[in-house]
């Protein structure tokens, strides 16, 4: 005969206050107070890792590798250091560094400078960009945290079922154990012959809510557009009483007007008629005075005669001028190709050759 031992009952799941699954007023809560992060260096200080010894034997530097017996060889960057240096390579290194820096001053000229500013102002560094952006030394840095949830208890072991022994010959069904169609189905039916007739109610009352709305907003347009009229021809009238008043307004200033230009000519008119009485004796007093009133004929002599009969002198003078230059060349080529001819030495003709 198996004896079998019904499990214990599984004791109530203590308050896990980090735990998101627990519900109330105390659903999140911590173990600490919140704090801000300590600022940690982005990269690694180089002289604090050569100061600190080697945590793994495998990346000390100081065990040797390799074959003990042969001399050990040296890191590439010790035999670069313990090389004697090329001397063409440091002339070609030098030769680069000048080229350098003669196209970078090649470069500064080059560049067009901005002018000093005028007296009183200062230049200062703005930008011309489409879209602003803000410049600062410091590299963003952002925080962002993650919180998960909890886990889940585990769930509770199931009953311990002992294996079925035996065979089963015969089988024994109570009143009630099996399904019984008729009576099943009726509370279902119930169900859904009430939520049909509920669906269909509530159709017919949102339709004839919705005639009535549409009633309610056929009525309402009739009496907007009746209160629309009635506005507009208010309107019309205001206008039409504005601009006859503009109008008589505008008549009236147009008369007061004419009025002030009739007086100002007739001020005018006065005025020109006192003033004319003294002026033509003045103005010919004036006229005779400049000489504007001359012999017609004295004043013709002086433009037209005396002018061309100056010009027709001068001309003549400069003609016989002209004529007593040329004999006196011919003469004096005559008389020098007379002496040069004949070998004779005149101290007249020379007098006059000179």
């Amino acid at each position: 005969m198996l004896a079998t031992k019904n499990p214990p009952a599984a004791a109530p799941a203590a308050f896990d206050p980090s735990s998101t699954k627990q519900q109330g007023v105390d659903a999140y809560t911590f173990a600490a107070e919140p704090r801000a992060l300590q600022h940690r260096k982005k990269y690694r200080d180089l002289a604090e890792d050569q100061k600190s010894p080697p945590v793994n034997i495998m990346y000390d530097r100081r065990i040797h590798r390799g074959n003990t017996y042969a001399s050990p060889a040296l890191p590439l960057v010790e035999r670069m250091q313990h090389a004697q240096p090329d001397p063409v390579e440091i002339q070609k290194q030098q030769e680069m560094k000048r080229r350098l820096k003669a196209k970078k001053r090649a470069e500064a000229r080059r560049r067009v400078r901005t002018p000093d500013p005028v007296e009183g102002r200062k230049h200062i560094d703005v930008q011309t960009d489409l879209y602003l952006e803000e410049l600062s030394d410091k590299v963003p840095e952002a925080i962002a945290a993650t919180q998960t949830d909890a886990f889940i208890n585990r769930a509770p072991s199931p009953l311990y079922i002992p294996q079925k022994s035996g065979v089963d010959v015969a089988t024994q069904i109570y009143q009630g154990e099996l399904f019984d169609f008729d009576y099943e189905v009726t509370p279902i039916l119930e169900v859904l012959v009430g939520k049909t007739l509920e669906q269909a109610l509530m159709e017919v009352h949102e339709e004839e809510e919705l005639a009535g709305l549409r009633a309610h907003q056929l009525k309402f347009e009739e009496m907007r557009n009746a209160e629309l009229a009635e506005v507009q021809r208010l309107e019309d009238a205001e206008r039409r009483r504005t601009e006859e008043k503009d109008r008589r307004l505008a008549e009236q200033l147009r008369i007061l007007k004419e009025k002030q230009e009739v007086a100002e000519k007739i001020a005018a008119r006065a005025f020109a008629q006192s003033y004319l009485n003294t002026l033509i004796p003045s103005v010919f007093e004036s006229l005779a005075t400049n000489g504007y009133f001359y012999d017609v004929v004295e004043k013709e002599v002086e433009i037209s005669v005396l002018p061309w009969l100056t010009s027709e002198v001068e001309k003549n003078i400069e003609r016989h001028i002209l004529s007593r230059r040329i004999v006196d060349d011919l003469i004096r080529v005559h008389v020098r190709s007379f002496r040069q001819s004949n070998g004779v030495f005149d101290p007249l003709v020379q007098g006059y050759d000179q």
